[in-house]
């Protein structure tokens, strides 16, 4: 028996397989074209389903036994579809800038503070439901002709079991779920103008959808046992995947976007949350909740300065037979002392500013630069920011109540134990590295194994399929040293924002 995740991102989707003991096996991957425009980020949804038919068949010929199959998805995008499922547009990415008068007059209609004490988010044109009214007052003939709304996940799960269900944190994604009632606002639909009847029903993050039907069995050839299982949005699936299930642990997810991940034992100071635009999402254990502290460059700034300052370091390091990474860690650490912080102050802000600013017009800036800075300083610089900018964030948290005490991490950038020391260093915890860096995916395969009896509870899929490898202490030092600077760090945003 074999259980597998399929993960639908924005630009391609991925389907995942375990065996029984929740140990990997292999993946299938294919990705799908994204169109940006001036008017719009649109993705075709149509292209979506294209994709996980082949990934999911890729898996099956090779592994016919597969019992379940989890569905994950990114949040916010949306797409209205005929009786049969068919999609009537392309879908609008959360980037995509329309939505924003349709956002100001339903904040205007409710009060911003009131919107957030129901849905858990500072209202703002990247969810669901700003763009349903956009596309209800602009392109009429798709709302009245449209039988079904769909985000991803329950897109997906619909086209492969006929079942219309979408899991509580997936829909938290539309602005238009009530947290603490578990279901659709009603209230909210009434006030947007958007019929909620349209919408899938919610139901718990890792409800089982049953068995596939004859159609998706023949496209895929999966057999027709096979169960679909409605897991999370894709940041909620990582929390589980990562084996956190209580708010003395958090997440730090490495990968191209830093994100913290903490958890909450009840709802937060929706107050605190509403400040820092923090999202509060209900968890997969009922009464828990989680939130999303991130910088839309945490991955992504390191792989920028590698590859437009660093390509002399890139041939060196091949000369060496090592990753340039390695080798500009080893050359800051020869050349300056591993444990003296580089000075330099750089604000990770090069796609924009995420959580607490949530400001698209932010930019990146690197301060302190001198004749004698080095590729090798720059490079300590930028993994210094993103972690100063989650010290922003976990600071900003505290006011919430959060209070986790150690940070599990995934991702590509756990992989750097030179990252994670100083992580640990400058948040003043220990963090503990993940062997897997999908963790989504992970997360994903321990509640399909759970829905179709493979595990008997979350701590028995974690004991299973989560593996810790390397924990990194704080040092008392290196964290004053940090401190020190990141008292300068803190007055960056605000000094450098009036300037660009």
């Amino acid at each position: 028996m074999k259980i597998a995740g399929l993960d639908i991102g924005t630009t391609g989707c991925k389907c995942t397989v375990f065996d029984e003991q929740g140990r990997y096996l292999n993946k299938a991957y294919k990705d799908y074209p994204v169109r940006r425009s001036v008017s719009g980020h649109e993705v075709d949804v149509s292209t979506i389903m294209d994709g996980v038919y082949a990934v999911v068949a890729e898996m099956a010929k090779e592994y016919p036994d597969i019992a379940g199959i989890g569905v994950t998805s990114f949040g916010e995008t949306f797409v209205m579809t005929d009786e049969n499922g068919k999609p009537l547009h392309t879908a609008m990415l959360y980037t995509d800038p329309r939505g924003e008068e349709e956002c100001k007059a339903l904040t205007e209609k409710f009060g911003a503070r009131e919107l957030a004490g129901i849905t858990g988010l500072r209202a703002h044109q990247m969810y669901s439901i700003p763009k349903m009214m956009w596309i209800k007052k602009n392109r009429p003939e798709i709302y009245d002709a449209a039988a079904y709304i769909f985000l991803m996940e329950d897109y997906v799960v619909y086209h492969l079991t006929g079942k219309r269900q979408i899991d509580y944190s997936l829909a938290t994604r539309t602005m238009a779920f009530d947290i603490k009632k578990l279901d659709w606002s009603k209230e909210i639909f009434e006030v947007a103008g958007i019929d909620v009847n349209k919408m899938s029903k919610t139901v718990p993050t890792g409800t089982d959808a049953g068995a596939i039907t004859a159609e998706a069995a023949e496209k895929t050839g999966l057999a027709p046992s096979t169960h679909i299982v409605s897991i999370s949005h894709d940041q909620v699936s990582a929390a589980i995947g990562a084996g956190t299930f209580d708010s003395s642990v958090a997440v730090d997810g490495a990968g191209t976007v830093e994100c913290v991940t903490p958890i909450y034992d009840s709802i937060p100071d929706i107050d605190a949350m509403y400040d820092g635009y923090f999202s509060i999402v209900p968890y997969v254990i009922p009464g828990k909740y989680v939130a999303y502290a991130f910088s839309y460059t945490g991955g992504a700034l390191i792989q920028w300065c590698v590859d437009n300052l660093a390509k002399d370091e890139k041939r060196a390091a091949a000369d060496k037979d090592m990753s340039v990474n390695e080798y500009l860690e080893k050359k800051y650490a020869e050349e300056r002392g591993e444990e003296n912080p580089s000075n330099l102050l750089i604000l990770p802000h090069f796609a924009g500013a995420a959580t607490p600013y949530m400001d698209t017009g932010s930019k990146g800036a690197i301060l302190g630069l001198t004749t004698d800075t080095t590729v090798a300083d720059i490079y300590r610089g930028c993994m210094e920011g993103v972690v100063y900018e989650m010290l922003v964030n976990t600071s900003a948290l505290k006011k919430s109540g959060c209070k986790f005490k150690k940070l599990n991490a995934t991702g590509g950038g756990a992989r750097s134990g030179e990252w994670m020391q100083m992580k640990a260093d400058m948040l003043n915890v220990p963090i503990t590295a993940l062997k897997t860096v999908d963790a989504g995916t992970v997360g994903s395969a321990m509640l399909t194994g759970i829905a179709t009896g493979v595990f008997k509870d979350l701590n028995d899929a974690a004991e299973h399929m989560v593996e810790e490898t390397v924990e990194y202490l704080p040092r008392k030092e290196m964290h004053e040293k940090y401190m020190h600077i990141f008292e300068r760090y803190a007055k960056v945003y605000q000094a450098v924002r009036p300037l660009v």
